[in-house]
């Protein structure tokens, strides 16, 4: 048997060659990579909690909203909304005097008190009917209505898409739940429950449309949800002192005093999605 012979020239050559294959591996990967989003610095863990969220929902929240759904009549459920949105009613009142709107704490105000006495405790929405206006208000928008920043945007256990100033206002909200006063604890975690149940129930439609239209639902739910914040936060129906640059009116700045480039450009989620419907439950007991 005979010996191919190697030429060293040839040993050099297939050296070379591999250097620069890796050396474009190298490049390919760098050029792949991308810094941390400064929205979103705590993704990897966003994204953890988004898949538990949705893990929670998938058994337990859906079906209980979708049974819901099928065995109560549309009145029936539509009365129950309309209970826990007059409940809502009297905190957003407080907030829009804390953001001194004044007109707006008074139509809130109104609602609470004629949906309470002529509407059997808010099951009939009679306030609507006589064309006065709902301002939901929380005291996270509060917060930003005087100039605090936002934070990174975070995905809070159960209850979904949220931001660091709004996750420290959860305490304050939950103290303006009128829930949260129901002296039988077994009848307040009732409540808590027929609130996320019903919550859920109005989103089973709209959840279906971001499973279908969403290439990414994290990266989505983050973008539309910061942007609705936003909106909610900087009106431009809005008093003048509320508002930033011209042009700006329905965007917040973010912690990194920039405005991020997909503003503008994100499709809303449903009207009546609240914070976080596609990252999970979204209407745990203490959401807003």
């Amino acid at each position: 048997m005979t010996r191919r012979s190697t030429s060293p020239l040839s040993g050099k050559v297939r050296r070379a060659a591999a250097a620069v294959l890796l050396a474009a591996a190298a490049a390919g990967l760098a050029g792949c990579a991308t810094g941390p989003n400064p929205r979103d610095p705590f993704e990897p863990f966003n994204r953890k909690m988004m898949t538990f969220n949705e893990g929670v929902d998938s058994v337990a929240l859906k079906p209980a909203a979708t049974v819901y759904r099928e065995v109560l009549p549309p009145l029936v459920r539509t009365g129950v909304s309309n209970f826990f949105g007059n409940l809502g009613d009297a905190w957003s009142s407080v907030n829009s005097l804390l953001q001194l709107h004044i007109q707006d704490a008074a139509e809130n105000f109104m609602r609470f008190n004629v949906n309470t006495f002529f509407g059997l405790g808010g099951i009939l929405d009679i306030a609507s009917e006589l064309h006065i206006e709902r301002h939901k208000e929380d005291f996270g928008q509060t917060l930003g209505r005087w100039g605090t920043p936002s934070g990174p945007y975070l995905v809070l256990p159960l209850l979904g898409s949220s931001t660091v100033r709004d996750a420290l206002a959860l305490p304050i909200d939950r103290k303006g739940d009128p829930v949260h006063y129901v002296d039988s604890a077994g009848q307040r975690n009732s409540l808590y429950v027929l609130r996320a149940v019903d919550m859920r129930s109005n989103l089973l439609r709209a959840g279906s449309v971001l499973d279908e239209a969403a290439l990414d639902k994290y990266s989505f739910t983050r973008d539309a949800y910061l942007q609705r914040r936003r909106a909610q936060i900087f009106d431009s129906q809005k008093p003048d002192r509320f508002r930033k640059e011209p042009g700006s009116e329905g965007r917040e700045s973010d912690s990194d005093g920039k405005e991020p480039d997909s503003d503008g450009q994100i499709p809303p989620l449903p009207e009546s999605e609240p914070p976080g419907a596609a990252s999970g439950p979204a209407a745990a007991p203490a959401a807003r």
